[in-house]
């Protein structure tokens, strides 16, 4: 196992608070909403001067309270106000900690307005000499800040920039015992991804949430949720008496070492909020300055984040609506109308008996969820054995299973007869899939469904297709018309499975001729064949 030394422990990130002499004031849309000589001075590393007014200095009958929320992890959720003067409305000019940590409770019951939102201060020289001498601290060597610029980006993925995130906070000596980040995302059947460090395990771990989680208790009660709905952040010590927060995992953290925890808000830069959270087992918590760090480094920090979420939504979309393979041709770069290639492949056809029946009989939403119970059947039997679902046609489906040429010849022992074999393995997890289904739907009263199943063997191009400004990556040519015209004989000829010749010639399994046939659109007639199990 490698050793790694600690690295330095970065310059203290400081706050602290004087009293400033004099009086000052703040005027908003021509109206004085403060005016008061009891003004604090909040100094902060890296930041220009804040100025908090008193709150029985501060006309709050202009003020309403707005519904944004920020955090500090070491001052706490910054309640946030609008103003509503008689020359209109101004949202967000001010905050304030209405209930602060530690490091906020020289501001309590004191109320501090965004810079660029004043239109004029009223200021003593004290005041005016104060904004002339801020300036902003100097970035030191080995904050965390500069590690997320110089090093960080080189993370190829979120579970590595979670894993380099971890251990760059613990070699600069923080007790960190869980790091978590839970991101939001777009998928069809999961609602978010969690990316989770422990110090006992030192391996981050990916965990996938289903949509279905948002109702149950864990999610109910989880500090996650109330960060994720906008409720500002977390931050509580785990060994005191009488906490503020006492969500559920606080005591399985505690059970586990933990002696401070804090989740806070990761902010993409579409507004989505997603969250970090740390837990420590230091004996006195986190410090101002190991806070103090993240807090700073926190929205580069997102961005990252956000550059690896969009790149996997973008996958996981694709996948999705395009099918794996031709979504990684497209994340690829086949984009251009004409980009392709020839496959040699098995070609799968097949649909749904009297669709349009069914439509007129059932209500659309009933009508939909039987053509998805059909389409799960049919696509999950093709997924399984290696294919790929490449257009829903209708009441159809349109897949491929590629072979992959091996340089190995013969009938049934190369790529040719291997993939036939998986196709016709996808067809018989088809039948059984669709067995179970016409059994849930007699159970439910309702009629059972009728299909198709066509197989063909031949070269398809596969590629972009469309207009400019429309594309479509599907496969054409004959041999996929010719697919399509095998299964419409298996309402003819009373088969559910019918496959061609040539795709019995290459097939490893015994198949049953059921004569030669006439397709529409072919000059030539072809054989074809079906299962032995499936008598004319």
């Amino acid at each position: 196992m490698t050793q790694h030394s600690p690295l330095p422990v970065p310059d203290e990130y400081q706050i602290s608070y004087e009293a400033m002499p004099g009086k000052l004031g703040v005027i908003i849309d021509g109206v004085t909403v403060a005016d008061s000589d009891k003004v604090m001075i909040l100094h902060e590393s890296y930041l220009s001067p804040s100025f908090y007014f008193p709150r029985e200095d501060v006309d709050f009958s202009l003020l309403k309270r707005s519904q944004k929320r920020t955090f500090c992890p070491f001052k706490g959720t910054a309640t946030h106000w609008s103003l509503h003067s008689p020359n209109g409305v101004r949202e967000n000019v001010a905050w304030s900690y209405e209930k602060p940590l530690d490091a906020g409770t020289d501001v309590n019951r004191h109320i501090c307005f965004y810079a660029d939102q004043i239109d004029e201060w009223i200021g003593s020289e004290t005041f005016r000499e104060s904004l002339s001498s801020a300036h902003q601290t100097e970035v030191r060597n080995n904050d965390l800040s500069d590690w997320v610029i110089n090093e960080a980006w080189q993370a190829s993925s979120a579970t590595e920039l979670t894993a380099m995130l971890a251990r760059r906070l613990t070699d600069t000596g923080m007790e960190l015992i869980r790091l978590n980040i839970g991101i939001w995302t777009l998928h069809p059947q999961l609602i978010g991804v969690t990316y989770s460090w422990t110090r006992d395990r030192n391996t981050v771990l990916v965990s996938n949430t289903p949509r279905g989680v948002l109702e149950s208790p864990a999610w109910l009660q989880s500090p996650v949720r109330y960060v994720s709905e906008g409720l500002g952040g977390v931050r509580q010590r785990l060994n005191v008496d009488n906490p503020e927060f006492q969500f559920p995992i606080m005591q399985e953290l505690r059970e586990a070492g933990g002696t401070d925890y804090v989740a806070m808000p990761l902010w993409f830069s579409d507004g989505q909020t997603n969250t970090l959270t740390l837990t420590s087992a230091h004996p006195d918590g986190f410090t101002v300055a190991n806070l103090g760090q993240f807090y700073r480094a926190s929205p580069v920090l997102s961005r990252l984040y956000e550059v690896h979420t969009v790149r996997r939504n973008t996958s996981v979309l694709l996948d999705t609506y395009l099918g794996k393979r031709t979504g990684q041709s497209v994340l690829k770069g086949l984009t251009q109308r004409g980009d392709g290639e020839d496959i040699h492949s098995v070609i799968w056809f097949c649909d749904l008996r009297g669709s349009s029946a069914l439509a007129d009989a059932l209500p659309r939403e009933e009508f939909l969820a039987e053509m998805n119970r059909f389409f799960d059947a049919m696509g999950g039997a093709i997924e399984e054995q290696g294919g790929e679902v490449l257009r829903f046609i209708g009441d159809a489906v349109l897949a491929i299973f590629p072979i992959s040429d091996d340089g190995t010849k013969g009938r049934s022992s190369g790529a040719v007869g291997r993939t036939c074999f998986d196709a016709l393995e996808a067809v018989r997890n088809a039948e059984t899939r669709m067995e179970d289904l016409n059994k849930e739907l007699a159970d439910e009263g309702k009629a059972p469904l009728g299909y198709g199943i066509g197989l063909h063997l031949g070269n398809v191009t596969y590629g972009n297709i469309g207009t400019e400004s429309r594309l479509e990556f599907t496969v054409i040519g004959a041999a996929a018309n010719e697919a399509a015209r095998v299964e419409s004989l298996c309402k003819i000829l009373n088969h559910s499975v019918l496959m061609s010749g040539v795709f019995a010639r290459e097939c490893p399994e015994t198949l049953i001729s059921v004569g030669t046939h006439a397709l529409a659109g072919v000059a030539e007639e072809m054989e074809i064949f079906t299962l032995p199990t499936h008598p004319g």
